[in-house]
């Protein structure tokens, strides 16, 4: 059986179809990610039993959802458009390295990225 999205989770995917914003949408993190910024002298990092934020005064903030019951161990949730609006350029390749995969289909992906991609992986197949 499939782990269907919670109450709050649909509300935001409608939010974003709506506006056409795909901004809001979480992304995961191992929150190992948010070691390197421990030992960074004038950053800070803080958080709650489910939100955090990471930063470096006078420079950048970043908040973060925390999941401490993600199978793979405790992670932080970030949205695409903080990432890319408050996150220095300098600083996307670590939180890249960082990220927690989701299930996707390889050739989709594949698809997605390159608009001419040819994926021939056989014959198509009845949905069961």
């Amino acid at each position: 059986m499939t782990n269907r999205a919670s109450v709050l989770q649909q509300v935001l995917l409608r939010r974003m179809l709506t506006s056409g914003d795909g901004l809001l949408l979480p992304l995961r993190f191992s929150a190992e990610v948010v070691g390197k910024y421990r030992t960074i002298e004038g950053s800070q990092v803080i958080r709650t039993r489910t939100v955090g934020r990471v930063a470096l005064r006078g420079l950048w903030s970043l908040d973060m959802g925390i999941v401490d019951d993600a199978p793979g161990g405790l992670e932080v949730q970030v949205t695409l458009g903080d990432l890319i609006r408050r996150l220095p350029e300098r600083e996307r390749d670590h939180w890249v390295a960082y990220l927690v995969s989701e299930p996707a289909s390889e050739n989709f992906l594949q698809m997605k990225m390159a608009s001419n991609a040819c994926i021939d992986d056989g014959e198509t197949v009845a949905w069961t």
